[in-house]
């Protein structure tokens, strides 16, 4: 069995370090399957790619896309999801806003527990700076009353 992950990376030279390291402790718990990253850079300004192609001359689970400039996170995702060879295919955020520590039970629920997808929601916002749940809740407010 196979995992592809796919990783969209917009200026993530501080955020894609602690990202590996973290992806790598859970996908080593993860001994029944094989696994690919997918780096697709999304025309960063910083040194990001220069990170993604370390990352990938260092570990042949490493792949890459690079775009030209840049094309906004969906296009990102299309394009791994075009190069993803995996039997199931997970989309991560470089930043850890998805915790790579819920892969494996999300893993077990489309493989094991006869479920199609997977997907996390945050229980919690503590911790949230308070611009950031200002613009949820103003963003997310019903138009029409």
């Amino acid at each position: 069995m196979i995992l592809s992950i796919i990783v969209p990376c917009f200026n993530e030279q501080e955020a894609l370090p602690c990202f590996m390291k973290e992806i790598y402790e859970i996908l080593y718990q993860m001994p029944e399957y094989e696994f690919e990253i997918i780096l697709v850079n999304d025309g960063s300004k910083d040194q990001t790619m220069s990170l993604i192609k370390k990352f990938a001359q260092s570990d042949p689970h490493i792949k890459y896309i690079s775009f030209s400039r840049n094309f906004g996170k969906e296009a990102a995702i299309y394009a791994g999801l075009r190069k993803a060879v995996g039997d199931l295919t997970a989309v991560m955020d470089a930043d850890l806003q998805d915790p790579p520590g819920l892969l494996p039970a999300m893993c077990r629920a489309v493989e094991k527990e006869g479920y199609d997808s997977a997907a996390a929601r945050r229980s919690s916002r503590i911790g949230e700076p308070a611009i950031r749940s200002f613009l949820r809740i103003y963003f997310t407010k019903p138009l029409i009353k």
